[in-house]
């Protein structure tokens, strides 16, 4: 018979560094996780994505055990880095701080096209753009 799930816990986790420090810690303990253990596995699994923010979806069960799902990092962070910029754009509407290719952008897509809510490269290329747009970012040929 499968466990019965107590909660889901949505963490946002630097690949590889993830610790007992805020926000890791509270959000497991209070459901009586094991921190030191998420931490090891996440850690061992993400130890080659240095650098980047990586949602995380933690189930807890009635026994105390969890198990967890890694997500594609999300679009603003790959966006950010394929633009070389430390951060968006404030005023996105009315300022331009960057730009990148159609060809990083499909790269992106290919990265995160499993947790797109399509399954049409052309229609992600168009979500990803938005995204970038909203960011202070055009997207050139």
């Amino acid at each position: 018979m499968a466990k019965k799930i107590n909660a889901q816990i949505k963490l946002h986790v630097s690949a590889g560094q993830a610790n007992p420090a805020p926000p890791v810690g509270p959000a497991l303990g209070q459901h009586g996780v094991n921190i030191m253990q998420f931490c090891k596995q996440f850690n061992d699994q993400t130890k080659d994505r240095d650098g980047l923010i990586l949602p995380v979806v933690i189930s807890v069960y009635e026994d105390r055990t969890f198990s967890f799902i890694i997500k594609s990092p999300p679009s603003s962070v790959l966006i950010k880095r394929a633009a070389n910029l430390a951060k968006a754009s404030g005023n996105a509407g009315k300022e331009t701080i960057g730009s990148i290719t159609r060809m990083q952008v499909e790269e992106i897509v290919k990265q995160k096209m499993k947790d797109l809510n399509t399954q049409d490269m052309a229609q992600a290329v168009k979500v990803i753009s938005g995204t970038a747009r909203s960011m202070g970012i055009t997207v050139t040929e």
